[in-house]
């Protein structure tokens, strides 16, 4: 009996003990299990921290950056606009400046052309228009002599007119012509009743030309040298 019971008391200690190691596992692990999540949390969180921190870091250098390129654009851009707006600015000066200087040649050059050319108008328009006065002249004096109703005394007249301006017209030709024989380019004469006026084309004729234009108008129009007046046209 006494055997019996010493028998279960040690079973009874065993057991208690197998519990107690037991307990103590589970308490260990669990304990080491949780140390673990918390260690394993802690890290997580550090590495989000990290992670986190580093990503708003590498935002911010990377901001800076883009603000830096951006930065430097503008400025290029700033830069390559003023640049642009000198060289355009300068190109246009240097244009207005050539395109002055041509206009200016260009302007000369039709103003002595116009010059040259309205000169030589004035002669050839002043000489149409005098030969179309005589014409006309000459035209109303023969409606008188062709007119029934006019007297025979006016027709007359009217024929020494004809006469008159056919002679003047042929006088003042050769006037011209033979004063262009001595070196004068160009001239017109224009005969006002006992007036003559002479204009020369060029510049102002010297004494000898004078004395020659006189000498040949007064031989050729039966004119006085007091009433021959003398000028150019350039």
């Amino acid at each position: 009996m006494k055997v019996f019971k010493k028998n279960q008391i040690i079973v009874f200690v065993i057991g208690l003990m197998v519990i107690a190691a037991g307990y103590l596992n589970f308490t260990n692990n669990a304990s080491l299990e949780a140390g673990a999540i918390a260690d394993s949390e802690e890290i997580a969180g550090i590495g989000d921290a990290k992670l986190v921190s580093a990503n708003a870091q590498e935002g911010n250098i990377l901001e800076g950056n883009a603000n830096i390129v951006f930065s430097n654009q503008n400025e290029k851009l700033t830069n390559g606009e003023y640049l642009e707006g000198n060289i355009e600015e300068s190109n246009m000066e240097n244009g207005i400046i050539e395109e002055t200087d041509e206009a200016e040649i260009q302007e000369e050059n039709t103003l002595e052309t116009n010059t040259k050319i309205t000169t030589d108008e004035y002669f050839t328009n002043s000489r149409l228009e005098r030969n179309t006065m005589y014409s006309q002249q000459i035209e109303n004096y023969q409606d008188i002599l062709s007119n029934t109703n006019v007297s025979e005394a006016q027709k007359k007249v009217a024929q020494e007119e004809i006469t008159r301006i056919s002679n003047e017209q042929n006088a003042i030709m050769i006037a011209e012509n033979l004063i262009k024989t001595k070196g004068i380019e160009d001239l017109m004469i224009f005969v006002n009743n006992e007036s003559v006026n002479v204009i020369v084309k060029g510049n102002e004729p010297t004494k000898e030309e004078i004395a020659q234009i006189q000498n040949i108008i007064t031989r050729e129009l039966n004119a006085d040298i007091e009433d021959i007046h003398i000028m150019n046209k350039s």
